[in-house]
């Protein structure tokens, strides 16, 4: 009897050690299961096959003060009546492929960072550096008026800590563009930091100078080399000591948002789905029940909160009621705000984003053309402003950083592309935009005023009528002057699933096996 259950205990004991292998990724005798490729049957992540790595599938992170939007299918363009007669928004249907977006504006103290770091790294007492500490510089001059008293705002409002949370204005599109790339280095820095790529003293002041700084892409390719942390690489696997992209560890590049983009995220349509799906399994309605003129998530197309409670009759966004009148009467103020206001004031809409309309209007990627509209070739994430590049290479065949650091592009040339089939141009910024041969012909600014440094903006400001609330209305600067109105947020790309919380694309049908499988495990649970 005392043998028998000597035996029960050992196969037990057994059967728990093989089982606690394998949860560790191990056969038994702690011999590591690797995974096999379907294509040839060699070992993944092998050093003695091979050593091809592959990472696990995993979702994309979230990079700081990201909301994740799925994307979708909306009618972009106008929804008022065309009361400027500009005939610039013709609605039409278009898809827009899931991406990242910002909750809210950048603030006037997320900017002053950046302007920190570029101190820190391009001495401005240096004068090579003077150039680009300018060029990075708010024009904080767009506050005057010649029948205004701003002053107070011109000295003040970037960097007095009042308006810390404030959204930043004065910013030329290209200082936003420099600002999101500027963005994406540091979040990957961080995060390899943070995985021990990096050596944590990279990131204290001083550490980088001048031209030997770290960007993402000089950092891929071998251009600028950190003080390596303390990586432990498993058993089995080559040791590495660089992140790559194909690790999954770095994130996609902070952008602008496209024009397409910003428009569908600002309706947050996602609440007009009567049943949306929320998790595997659970199929949702392809359908949106309303139609909406803002970005208001409570089914509102007027301009003040309808629900019952403190709230009713207080405004959504921050606007200009009429001529004279931008904040109401003392006591009472309708949008408790004259000039911008802090970025996470007011309600956010269907996907959580703040102030996408009122407040200031934003930039968006795309350059500007009235016939855009008509002209979009049918393919999800429409876009204007493709300009090809590649990375620069020397007369040694290989790649070099400018000044500042970043890694030397350059343009594609026609001649390179001539023979491809989906594309024969490097700029592209012209195509079938209706005007390329008068502008030829004629040049900017005798015949029109819009030109290739025509970029969008979109949403309406502290300043506007109701008008330009609505997300489908659409306006333009050139990409080297600014507003007091106008600001921005950033973007990134997704990668991987469109509907996010690691739920797979496409439909996932089961097998009858499978059916049969989990038929069976609901009787045995009923039982």
């Amino acid at each position: 009897m005392q043998k028998t259950v000597t035996v029960k205990n050992l196969a037990i004991l057994m059967s728990c050690v093989v089982l606690l292998a394998s949860c560790k990724g191990k056969g038994l005798f702690g011999k590591k299961k690797y995974d096999k490729s379907e294509t040839t049957g060699w070992n993944y992540n092998d050093k003695n096959m091979g050593g091809y790595q592959v990472s696990k599938s995993k979702e994309q992170g979230t990079g700081p003060g990201l909301i994740f939007v799925q994307g979708g299918t909306f009618t972009m363009g106008q929804t008022e009546e065309d009361v400027m007669g500009d005939w610039n928004n013709i609605p039409r249907r278009v898809s827009v492929p899931s991406f990242y977006i910002d909750r809210t504006e950048v603030a006037n103290v997320h900017y002053r960072e950046y302007l920190h770091w570029l101190a820190i790294v391009f001495d401005p007492s240096d004068p090579a550096n003077q150039k680009i500490m300018e060029n990075a510089l708010p024009d904080t001059l767009c506050w005057r008026s010649e029948l205004s008293y701003n002053e107070p705002l011109v000295e003040f409002y970037l960097r007095h800590p009042g308006f810390n949370e404030y959204p930043v204005v004065g910013v030329s599109w290209k200082q936003a563009h420099d600002f999101c790339l500027w963005r994406s280095d540091r979040v990957n820095e961080k995060i390899l930091k943070d995985k021990n790529y990096i050596n944590k003293a990279n990131l204290k002041p001083g550490a980088q100078q001048g031209e030997n700084n770290f960007t993402t892409k000089s950092y891929l390719l071998g251009l600028y080399t950190a003080p390596p942390g303390k990586i432990k690489t498993p058993k089995g696997q080559p040791k590495t000591t660089v992140a790559t992209m194909e690790s999954g560890i770095l994130l996609p590049d902070y952008r602008l948002p496209f024009e397409a983009e910003w428009e569908y995220a600002a309706y947050g349509l996602i609440n007009q789905n009567p049943h949306p799906s929320i998790k595997e399994g659970k199929r949702g309605e392809e359908l949106a029940s309303n139609k909406q003129m803002y970005p208001w998530a409570q089914n509102i197309n007027g301009l003040r909160d309808t629900r019952h409670g403190s709230w009713q009759g207080t405004f959504l966004a921050n606007f200009k009621r009429g001529s004279g009148d931008n904040a109401g009467v003392a006591g009472g103020l309708n949008d408790r705000a004259f000039y911008t206001a802090p970025v996470k004031s007011f309600y956010p809409n269907g996907f959580g984003l703040y102030n996408m309309a009122g407040n200031v209007s934003e930039w968006v990627q795309d350059v500007y053309r009235p016939l855009s509209t008509l002209d979009f070739d049918d393919m999800p994430a429409p876009f204007r402003g493709n300009k090809y590049q590649k990375i620069y290479k020397n007369a040694n065949n290989e790649a070099e950083v400018d000044s500042a650091g970043k890694v030397k592009m350059i343009d594609v040339k026609d001649e390179e592309v001539k023979n491809r089939r989906n594309y024969q141009r490097g700029d592209v910024i012209n195509f079938l935009d209706g005007d390329s041969l008068s502008q030829a012909a004629y040049g900017y600014g005798i015949t029109t005023l819009i030109s290739d440094k025509s970029r969008v903006y979109k949403g309406g400001s502290w300043n506007d009528r109701p008008y330009w609330l609505t997300p489908g209305s659409r306006r333009f600067l050139e990409e080297d002057q600014s507003l007091s109105t106008l600001g921005f947020r950033c973007a990134m790309d997704r990668m991987g699933s469109p509907e996010g919380n690691g739920r797979k694309t496409g439909q996932q049908y089961k097998t009858r096996r499978q059916n049969t499988k989990s038929s069976g495990k609901s009787k045995k649970s009923k039982k």
